[in-house]
């Protein structure tokens, strides 16, 4: 979570705001680069506005208190566990779900990445781990084994397929480098 967001959560969850009886309010949410329009309680769960509001159900509900990951997504290019980030917050902010990252016919690298190396076994976590790892990829595309493995810590993944998940975000790197090298105007790589 960075500082701002951080700030701005311990702002909103203080004492005073806690105690205070909460309405309904119209709060604009940018999503996956479209503009929505929500009539929600600015305390509720990003999450539950996600799922119940704009029917985008990659994030998935696993612990509810920030520690599992199953609903990671990205604010401002973050990410964060929408479990525990009020709606409330966000207005202004950029909110990215896995299904901003590519579609069933055109999945994005990461998530090609994650298919071909059949990271998923139940798939509950599989939106989440996509979308910490693409934090990573955006702030490194060639991260080494040891920050792979660091920036994925907070994830959990109850089948154990950590080691697949690692190959995926490691193969989601080699074709980003691929994808970023010089062509020629015949479309081969510069060698």
């Amino acid at each position: 979570m960075t500082p701002a967001l951080s700030q701005s959560c311990h702002q909103l969850f203080s004492a005073q705001f806690l105690s205070a009886p909460h309405a309904k309010a119209m709060i604009t949410l940018t999503v996956n680069g479209k503009t929505h329009r929500v009539d929600v309680d600015p305390q509720t769960p990003l999450l539950y506005v996600l799922r119940d509001e704009l029917a985008l159900n990659g994030a998935k509900f696993g612990c509810g208190v920030g520690q599992c990951g199953s609903c990671a997504v990205t604010v401002d290019g973050a990410a964060v566990n929408s479990c525990v980030i009020p709606v409330g917050i966000l207005q202004g902010r950029r909110v990215v779900t896995v299904e901003g990252l590519g579609t069933n016919e055109k999945p994005g690298v990461l998530q090609q990445a994650f298919i071909d190396e059949q990271a998923a076994q139940c798939g509950y976590c599989i939106a989440g781990m996509i979308m910490r790892a693409q934090t990573l990829l955006d702030q490194n595309p060639s991260p080494s084994d040891t920050e792979i493995r660091t920036h994925m810590g907070p994830n959990l993944c109850r089948c154990g397929t950590h080691m697949r998940i690692f190959r995926a975000i490691r193969r989601a790197s080699e074709a980003l480098k691929r994808n970023a090298a010089p062509q020629h105007e015949t479309g081969r790589e510069r060698t």
